[in-house]
């Protein structure tokens, strides 16, 4: 009964809104070992020019529906095999569209456990239930007295036993079942109440303490807070079919009676209503609460997951400070604040621990050390962990930077979260073998300042911290989304193979861990790739590989000119016959936009390539290699906000925006805390999806609306204040801010400046609304 291609393309084409052959040409593909990046970069013409989202979302539909397909053939082959399959049967389950509604189906032909039911069917019972659901004129004790037996001592036995079979029929009818269900989806209420005894330890949820709200329309961030609530024992939560509590009227209530057709005036009829109340209140309501509590949470994940998803993009392509010496700053109080200085390339020049605070408070030691490294190694960088430690190193830096002459560094604020782990990781330990533990943070700190994407490739994805509840998710439902991130981001921005790692590498369309550890080896044994040909020479990279992956990988500078773009090997061919009809050579035209705008692309179709692929090629040859991230910017903290004692509503600050959830967005103004900006307070008009407006690294201006220093909450306001706090247009966040081109040192006069460039979400503040 397995589903076609033909069947799962048209029925994922309506989901992605594509054509059938669109789709099934992508499935096609992605069954051979095609990559989503290399399909929706590559193979336009084939798929139509789907691009990856829509990708993404056909290759995750796809797993769904060949599960479906699975779990669909082995109930028939159990069913059919305990020889109860009809064809009515078989059309039912041959048109289920979800894995609930199968379930549902094969519940009666489930093995179980011994039922009461089967009991009393084991004892004789069943044609007594068949007659008074047949027979409803007839009182059912009248009828129960001809089944009294040993087995059966009395009539209130044989009328137990005969409520336990009709009780089971309901539960197992899969018509009403899906009916109640669907009712439940619409009028049930999710309910909240806290635990006696727990309103100091779970102080936290107190906004659900005495809580209800419509199933259907509870957020994910809401669901997911009082699940947690809920596991912690903090809560109580439960969800009630109808608010109507009088029974026989509830609706629930009323669709069984409707169902079986259970009048009031004749005495069977009267003695089911008791039946169908008992089967509600015993078997149904718990059964579907669960049904739904699981759908609530499986909402709920959904959604935290696409918000960590897109934070997780906006962080890897934040923009890169660029070849620039940075010092990274891990802070600590009594530990010390671990320093690490790299070079322009990333590679470690320096280490140091200085002791500025307590105990110790060598204050200038701490900065006479500082200083030494910045004139040393010529740093134009200063990356500052924002971890603890963060605004009195902070301070340090400052304070010392005012001694130096000019040009001094620009000191940056930067999201610190997962340094610790790559710090603890086999990655971290093969790459600074000999450097202390405490020391890699520093590094990791410094070098995603310089370029995010390549630094924060070699950490988990689940502890960068941009995410929403991700500890309360699916684990690998979560990791599935992060990677697909991270891999459409490294192949987005394409990688130098000469110089990237092998972490960074692995992510590249067609290339694992194996083949990347493999690639670096024979860079490290044979010298620098030449050309990207060259590539075929690497143990185990096969064609197939190389045609995955060549396109994504970058060799400036090296003996073929196209190499350093992301035309594709195959199509070099065209982008030649490009050149020649230019009439100029490779190099000098490249980067001409003047001369490639008057090309004719319909010139170079041919049997292979098609009108998309030969626009990419002269929008690349114009723009060679060319970065789709923003221009390194950054955001000034206020002198003198440190703590959020310091906030007083009304302030107006500038900040970094760490985090965007479905509520709202999380800046850090640089007070440890992160202050939330309500979706309502986002702009003057309605904002559906806060990522209509910000995203994170963004820069803005807030406005200081409540503290509440006892709970850790800073709401702010990027609504206009007389014209003060008027945020920037979406797709111009980062303008407008005063910031300097990237290359550009600070003039000499100017007072140095504490910064944030892409801050860290707070996990904490992710667990509230």
């Amino acid at each position: 009964m397995a589903a076609d291609l033909r069947f799962l393309a048209a029925r994922i084409s309506a989901e992605i809104n594509a054509r059938p052959e669109q789709a099934k040409a992508a499935i096609e593909l992605l069954d051979e070992g095609s990559t989503v990046p290399f399909i929706a970069r590559y193979r336009k013409e084939v798929t139509g020019g789907l691009d990856d989202t829509q990708l993404r979302n056909l290759a995750e539909r796809l797993v769904y529906l060949r599960e479906l397909e699975a779990r669909r053939d082995a109930i028939v082959e159990s069913i059919t095999g305990q020889g109860k399959m009809t064809d009515e049967l078989m059309t039912k389950v041959a048109g289920a569209e979800t894995k609930a509604e199968l379930e549902d189906l094969y519940l009666p032909y489930k093995p179980k456990r011994r039922t009461r039911a089967e009991i009393a069917r084991e004892r004789g019972l069943g044609p007594l239930a068949e007659t008074i659901l047949a027979e409803r004129a007839r009182e059912p004790a009248v009828l129960a007295e001809g089944f009294v037996t040993a087995d059966v001592p009395d009539v209130k036995t044989a009328l137990e036993g005969a409520r336990d079979i009709i009780a089971e029929g309901i539960a197992e009818n899969a018509d009403l079942l899906g009916r109640l269900r669907a009712h439940m989806r619409q009028a049930a209420l999710l309910k909240a109440k806290v635990v006696d005894g727990k309103q100091a330890a779970g102080e936290k949820f107190s906004d659900y303490f005495d809580h209800s709200e419509r199933w259907a329309t509870a957020p994910g961030h809401r669901a997911l807070a009082m699940l947690r609530g809920w596991n912690e024992e903090v809560l109580t939560l439960t969800i009630e079919a109808d608010a109507e509590t009088a029974s026989p009227n509830k609706p629930v209530e009323r669709m069984i009676v409707a169902a079986y057709e259970i009048g009031t005036s004749r005495p069977g009829d009267r003695w089911l209503l008791e039946v169908a109340s008992w089967t509600w209140r015993v078997k149904l309501s718990m059964s579907l609460s669960l049904d739904l509590m699981r759908e609530l949470r499986e909402r709920a994940e959904e959604e935290a997951i696409h918000v960590f998803a897109r934070n997780l993009k906006d962080l890897l392509l934040a923009a890169p400070a660029g070849s620039r010496a940075t010092m990274g700053l891990d802070p600590g109080i009594r530990t010390g604040v671990k320093v690490a200085v790299v070079d322009g390339t990333g590679k470690v020049v320096a280490t140091s621990t200085v002791y500025p605070f307590q105990p110790r408070n060598d204050v200038r030691g701490a900065q006479v050390e500082l200083a030494s490294l910045i004139r040393k190694h010529n740093v134009e960088l200063i990356s500052i962990g924002n971890g603890t430690g963060s605004r009195e190193t902070e301070k340090l830096v400052a304070d010392m930077l005012a001694e130096l002459p000019a040009p001094k560094p620009t000191k940056v604020i930067v999201s610190e979260a997962g340094a610790s782990v790559y710090s603890a990781s086999a990655t971290a330990a093969a790459e600074f073998p000999d450097l202390d533990v405490s020391l890699r943070g520093a590094v990791s700190i410094a070098r995603r300042l310089q370029d995010p994407l390549a630094e924060l490739v070699k950490i988990e994805p689940k502890s960068i911290g941009v995410g929403q509840y991700q500890h309360d998710v699916d684990q690998q439902k979560l990791s599935r989304s992060l990677d697909a991130v991270v891999e459409d981001a490294v192949n987005a921005v394409g990688v130098d193979l000469n110089t990237a790692s092998a972490p960074l590498l692995s992510r590249v369309s067609g290339l694992g861990p194996s083949i990347a550890d493999a690639i670096v080896r024979h860079r490290d044994s044979e010298g620098r790739f030449e050309t990207r040909k060259d590539l075929l020479k690497v143990a185990r990279l096969g064609g197939r590989t190389f045609e995955q992956c060549a396109g994504f990988l970058r060799i400036p500078n090296g003996k073929e000119p196209l190499d350093s773009s992301s035309v594709h090997p195959e199509a070099y061919g065209v982008a030649k016959k490009i050149v020649a009809a230019c009439g100029r050579d490779l190099r000098a035209l490249m980067g001409d936009s003047a001369v490639l705008k008057s090309v004719d692309p319909r010139q170079f179709i041919d049997e292979k390539f098609g009108l998309p692929t030969v626009r990419d090629i002269i929008a690349e040859l114009e723009k060679p290699g060319r970065d789709p991230r923003p221009s390194f910017k950054t955001a000034t903290f206020a002198e003198g906000v440190n703590e959020i004692s310091d906030l007083k509503p009304g302030m107006v600050l500038e900040g970094t925006v760490t985090n965007v959830a479905a509520f709202g967005a999380f800046v850090d103004i640089g007070v440890h805390q992160d202050g939330l900006v309500h979706v309502s307070q986002l702009a003057d008009r309605f904002v559906k999806d806060p990522h209509e407006v910000v995203k994170a690294g963004d820069v803005v201006k807030v406005r200081v609306v409540e503290v509440d220093a006892k709970r850790k909450r800073i709401a702010l306001s990027m609504k206009r204040d007389d014209g003060s706090s008027a945020p920037p247009p979406r797709g111009d966040s980062r303008a407008n801010q005063g910031s300097r081109p990237q290359n550009e040192r600070r003039p000499a006069a100017q007072k140095p400046e504490s910064q944030g460039a892409f801050g860290a979400a707070l996990a904490e503040a992710m667990k509230r609304k």
